[in-house]
Formats: structure tokens, sequence, C-alpha cells
């Protein structure tokens, strides 16, 4: 495994793609903060590590909140950018995440189904009655992989790629992520790092169709490490 600038591991490049664990609380692209984002830290990479010059291309295929961090997937030519988008499009771009909620779900795997609507000026996710103007279905499966201390680790599969959606779906349920400020922040304390890990992607190579899958263990802190050896067992099963 390379590393690029600002310790960003590389898990897999070539011509086409570049897959990366991103860093917790670094913006996945520019936002208002100016603080420095994968995006852009990649694109300099890029342009080190190959002397490119001028613009450099890297697409983004999907996006990750701020607060979470995990594996992701950059195209590096326009065609497999259109390919990768085609294939989150049609849901045949595959992603697990874990997550540690506060309390325990009612049954120990299901499937959540909400109707959410996204308020542009706070930046905040609520859920809606179905009829409710701009509301979209957000559907997510998930499994509880352990308890400890309050908590369940859980192995979440999207249906859908709504904005903030697996932190607002489990508190709708009355279980917010540990550490999420925005929707669980009577649970959470200041200073808190959000318990969301995306833990694997898998998706068909834009070129060589070959199957890919990449793996990435959240970091070795506090209240992951409450399950360090199923957390390590789990990813490394993930199909």
């Amino acid at each position: 495994m390379a590393e690029l600038a600002a310790g960003v591991p590389i898990l897999y490049e070539d011509n086409h793609v570049l897959v990366v664990v991103k860093p917790a609380n670094m913006p996945t692209q520019e936002d208002e903060s100016r603080d420095p984002d994968l995006l852009s830290v990649l694109k300099a990479g890029v342009k080190v590590r190959y002397g490119k010059p001028g613009n450099v291309f890297l697409g983004l295929v999907h996006r990750l909140d701020r607060p979470v961090g995990g594996v992701m997937v950059f195209a590096r030519t326009s065609k497999a950018a259109s390919r990768l988008s085609d294939a989150v499009r049609t849901r045949a771009f595959r992603k697990t995440y874990v997550a540690a909620v506060r309390g325990t779900p009612a049954s120990p795997a299901g499937t959540l189904r909400h109707y959410l609507v996204k308020d542009a000026k706070t930046n905040t996710v609520r859920t809606v009655p179905q009829s409710y103007p701009g509301a979209k279905e957000a559907v997510l499966d998930y499994t509880v992989l352990g308890s400890a201390e309050g908590f369940a680790l859980t192995e979440v599969h999207l249906h859908t790629g709504r904005p903030h959606q697996i932190r607002v779906q489990f508190a709708a349920i009355g279980c917010p992520l540990y550490g999420d400020q925005r929707y669980g922040g009577h649970f959470s304390e200041p200073g808190q790092q959000i318990a969301l890990w995306s833990a694997m992607l898998g998706f068909e190579h834009p070129t060589t169709k070959e199957p890919l899958r990449f793996h990435a263990l959240p970091p070795e802190a506090y209240p992951w490490t409450l399950w360090r050896a199923s957390i390590r067992d789990f990813v490394q099963q993930i199909h």
C-alpha cells in the first residue's frame, strides 16, 4: 500500500481507477470551509507522481459525508467515470458500511424504509410522510453484529444513496450513531468522532470487467475497539 500527500492510503491504482481510504473529517470535495479536501489532494498526488502538466482529471463517482471515513473509488478517465456512475445508478456498485449505534434495534436484522427531504440551507435531512413534496425514498438493510456498553455494531447495506441516509434512518428508530453531532447531538458529546465507516466497495472494473473488491478497517479508536476482532473478521469475510 502506497500513500499520497496528507497520508491518504492507496488500495489500488491503474490507468482507469484510483481506490483510496478517505480519512474521517476530510471533505470529499472542496466546500465552504476551504479545508484540504480529498479530491484536490488526490489530483495533486496524481500530478506529482506522473508528472502531468496542466489540470488532472479525476472523476468523483460517489461521496462520503465529511465525518465519515473508509473506502472510496475515483475515476481517472471520463470513460471510467461514466461507467462507474452507471454502476452506481443501476445499483451494481456494492457498498458495505459498519456503524456503531446507541442502543439496539428492535430486530437483530431488518430493512429500514423512510422518506427523506433535505434542507439545503441547513444541510440537514429529516424523515417525512411519503406524500410530502420532494420526499425521496430511502432504503437500507442492517444486521446487528454485536453489542457492548450500550452500543450495537451493525452491518449496513444501502439500496439508495440519499444524503446522510444511514445517520438519519438510525436516528429515526431511536438508535442514533455514536458521535453523530447532527442527528444524535443530545446523546453525543462535543468532539466525539462519528462511528460510521465505509468498510467495503465492490464493482466491475470499467474496462477489463474484472470484479473488484476492496476493504478497509475503521480506526483503532473507541467505540470500534469494543469489537476489534469481530470487525477484522467481518471485514475480511464480506462478499
